[in-house]
């Protein structure tokens, strides 16, 4: 950032202090939506991870440039996943644009709560797609059951309603550190069932598995036990690519970070109709 200029002046009969000049600039700044975390270098603040963050940042895109899907909407429903960098989401022109379902981040390990979640989760919701919440695991600041439970307690609940998709677990690359959050493969598989099976047990629910071939291959060992939770590839190409062991297909696809209404695209693996069935339950 430059420097800042000011011009000050102290108005005794107001009592109070007089800023003005280029620190106006500065507020206005301050006070404009986040930005990407991605875009500013060196270690990002606590909270600020979102969807797909690690894997732009390791795996990067895999032409140079999105690709688009060579399946079409018709046969791969469109959605969207936002978090808190993008502030108030405008619902209707992405409902009007083609996009049917969308994902909401949360929560963020087991102490940050996204604060415009409501804006974001309900949004979709009004405009009428089908809608869920994410949680970004840190599997090195608490336990899966324990974050499983924070975040079942801030939004992250299922019911069999045809507009609310299950929660989803979110598992990538540590933007804060080590890629694998400091824990053996045999450790983050133990990790990632004691949320799966704390989810389940809550909510009836087998959560969706949100992550990277690559970053399952090098910090879960590419195990393959969990192929019974419907599986979210992140791969920024022109199709997802091989999937993590246990699973001969995906549910859901992130398939570009860089949409022209908010930053990821994702699509469903059937139509509309089948997504409002996977909703249901």
């Amino acid at each position: 950032m430059g420097s800042v200029r000011t011009s000050i002046s102290l108005q005794p009969s107001r009592s109070r202090l007089v800023v003005t000049g280029a620190l106006t600039g500065l507020l206005l700044t301050l006070s404009s939506p986040m930005a990407r975390p991605d875009s500013s270098p060196g270690i990002p603040p606590r909270g600020s991870a979102y969807m797909g963050m690690g894997v732009l940042a390791h795996d990067g895109r895999a032409f140079g440039a999105d690709v688009p899907p060579t399946t079409s909407r018709a046969s791969q429903a469109e959605g969207v996943d936002v978090a808190s960098y993008e502030g108030a989401v405008d619902w209707p022109t992405l409902w009007s644009d083609g996009t049917t379902w969308a994902y909401t981040k949360a929560t963020e390990g087991s102490s940050y709560t996204n604060p415009d979640f409501a804006q974001q989760y309900d949004g979709p919701y009004s405009v009428g797609m089908v809608r869920g919440a994410y949680h970004f695991a840190t599997p090195d600041s608490s336990g899966g059951a324990t974050q499983a439970d924070y975040f079942l307690a801030h939004g992250g609940g299922w019911s069999a309603d045809g507009k609310t998709l299950p929660g989803a677990l979110d598992i990538e690359w540590n933007p804060y550190g080590d890629d694998c959050y400091g824990k053996s493969k045999s450790q983050m598989v133990g990790w990632i069932r004691d949320f799966l099976n704390r989810y389940k047990s809550r909510t009836g629910r087998n959560a969706v598995i949100y992550t990277a071939t690559n970053w399952w291959t090098e910090c879960t060992g590419d195990y393959s036990g969990f192929g019974d939770h419907p599986l979210w590839i992140a791969r920024y190409a022109s199709s997802a690519g091989t999937l993590p062991s246990g699973w001969s297909s995906y549910t859901m696809w992130q398939y570009t970070s860089s949409g022209k209404t908010v930053g990821d695209h994702d699509r469903f693996n059937g139509s509309t109709d089948r997504l409002k069935s996977f909703a249901t339950g």
